[in-house]
């Protein structure tokens, strides 16, 4: 009933995925590939926006965009064990708090650099990709603050804040590393790749690391199947 459009290589796509495969949700993924223009259209058609991940639900006939809201839409409609937004309030405003902290503050600038490198010659933007290392310099700041004493990042629930930390720290740390005096970030990091469907999430993303921009910097594990 489920179908999730998604690029292996897109890091909001692994927001989506861990957090079904924290549920052991059943779904089929179609990769959408925009360099083949048939597979680019059908998804524009899906989503006219063109971003990804989408989900179709069959069942219900509807397309669900935006990561956070597929996964409240699942955790509404197809509810698993873990629940990944919690009923309590106040508790709810901390998890999308965060959750829009590492999609906005992390994600967000993580994109702005490396895309930079892929622009064509003559057209780069050196004045926004200073901004961006600024802005991560800020947000690892406030991670770092944030994470003492707890074992994620709201507390001791794994949550959607924490499906959204994992790609936005892992392409981050690549393009920006974290400082030597910020441990909790580095454990934080090393924690949720350890996270079962983290690794799944990544298993299935590294034949494709081989293309990304800064393959240079990352960790030599990661490429390993690539290779």
């Amino acid at each position: 009933m489920l179908k999730l459009y998604i690029h292996p290589l897109a890091s909001f796509c692994h927001k989506v995925l861990i957090g079904l495969y924290e549920n052991a949700t059943s779904f089929d993924s179609h990769i959408v590939d925009f360099a083949d223009f048939g597979s680019a259209a059908s998804h524009i058609e899906r989503w006219p926006v063109g971003k990804i991940p989408v989900l179709h639900d069959s069942a219900n006939n509807r397309i669900v965009p935006e990561t956070s809201i597929i996964v409240e839409y699942l955790q509404h409609h197809y509810p698993g064990p873990l629940q990944l937004i919690p009923d309590d309030k106040e508790r709810q405003l901390d998890v999308r708090l965060w959750d829009r902290f590492f999609d906005l503050y992390v994600s967000g600038p993580m994109q702005k650099i490396v895309t930079d490198r892929i622009r064509p010659e003559g057209s780069s933007d050196p004045h926004g990709v200073a901004e961006a290392h600024a802005t991560l310099d800020t947000a690892y700041a406030m991670i770092e603050g944030q994470l003492y004493g707890r074992q994620w990042i709201t507390g001791s629930d794994f949550t959607l804040a924490d499906c959204s930390a994992l790609p936005a720290l892992f392409f981050a740390s690549i393009v920006h590393p974290f400082g030597p005096d910020q441990r909790e970030l580095h454990v934080y990091l090393e924690r949720l790749l350890a996270r079962p469907s983290v690794q799944r999430a990544m298993r299935e993303a590294q034949p494709y690391f081989k293309f990304f921009p800064y393959r240079e910097a990352m960790p030599k594990h990661f490429l390993e199947v690539a290779e």
